[in-house]
């Protein structure tokens, strides 16, 4: 197994900024390179342990899913070995975590699609009756499967914010405001975003209960090139994008278990720590558990060995 990698430190390409989990360079005027870390948050915090395997985790899955659901909607990949754009005694930073894809200027919001009642989607729901604004049949257990999936937008915070769920006119009118001048409609983007996540959704989602998996929700992002074609960009798909449960171990009226940071929430749900950088360390099982919880979703979901 390789070492864990908190941080990559590329001398031979500008570094151009470090997002949770992701730290992006500059290959060239139309090229990022991506390299996905072990690093991991909850609760919007950075925690100080790295999840071994993580990284190499997420960026395997996000290419199974950009193959098979490429003919919907064009990706950020470019077929570029990143291996190929680092110095040599960099290589082992980049391989099997990194990608090298377009510079697309991204839409401003977070494309959610829930195809279950969970999470922030859940209380919404007890509160109001609807999520973000759309309506919903009264009576809802948590957990139970939607008449049909929604799309509910939300914003992008930066690094230790949180994103917050916004109705489909506010995205609407976010992206029109950062695409003011460019000459895009902004409003008719996030109609084109919508439209994608949810047809994403659909064929990732039925893939899935097929290998015994329930995607509850996901979160997509989409950038656009200059000639205004909506690309799908970020990661797709991956534990820490989605809401993954076993469909052996799903049941309404609960919150089931799920194939992400489970582990990880749990302990620190024990801890009285104020949610507040910095993070408090993990203790090893916590650490092997969660590591293994991400290579299982792999495996199970591809049907491959990592």
């Amino acid at each position: 197994m390789t070492t864990p990698l908190f941080e990559s430190s590329l001398r031979s390409l500008p570094l151009l900024g470090r997002g949770k989990v992701r730290d992006i360079y500059a290959v060239d005027a139309d090229r990022l390179l991506i390299v996905t870390s072990d690093r991991l948050s909850a609760f919007d915090v950075i925690l100080p342990d790295p999840i071994p395997r993580k990284g190499e985790v997420l960026t395997a899955m996000a290419n199974f899913w950009f193959a098979r659901l490429g003919h919907i909607i064009p990706n950020q990949l470019t077929g570029v070995d990143p291996e190929s754009v680092v110095a040599a005694d960099e290589r082992d930073q980049v391989r099997g975590r990194a990608l090298v894809v377009k510079r697309l200027r991204p839409l401003p919001i977070e494309a959610v699609v829930r195809g279950y009642v969970i999470g922030s989607g859940w209380k919404d729901y007890q509160d109001t009756g609807a999520i973000c604004g759309i309506a919903l049949p009264a009576g809802l257990k948590q957990a139970q499967k939607l008449p049909a999936p929604i799309f509910t937008p939300a914003s992008k915070a930066d690094v230790g914010d949180h994103d917050e769920n916004i109705s489909f006119e506010q995205a609407q009118a976010r992206t029109a405001a950062q695409f003011a001048d460019s000459g895009l409609d902004g409003a008719r983007l996030v109609s084109e975003a919508r439209d994608a996540a949810l047809a994403l959704y659909s064929e990732a989602s039925a893939y899935a209960a097929g290998r015994g998996i329930l995607i509850a929700d996901t979160k997509f992002e989409f950038g656009v090139d200059a000639a205004g074609t909506l690309h799908l960009i970020d990661e797709a798909l991956t534990p820490d994008s989605s809401r993954f449960w076993p469909a052996d171990s799903y049941a309404e009226g609960i919150s089931p278990p799920s194939f992400d940071k489970q582990y990880v929430r749990d302990y620190l749900e024990t801890l009285d720590w104020g949610k507040k950088a910095p993070g408090p360390t993990l203790p090893a099982d916590v650490i092997a558990r969660t590591s293994a919880k991400y290579v299982e979703a792999y495996e199970r979901l591809t049907g491959l060995s990592l």
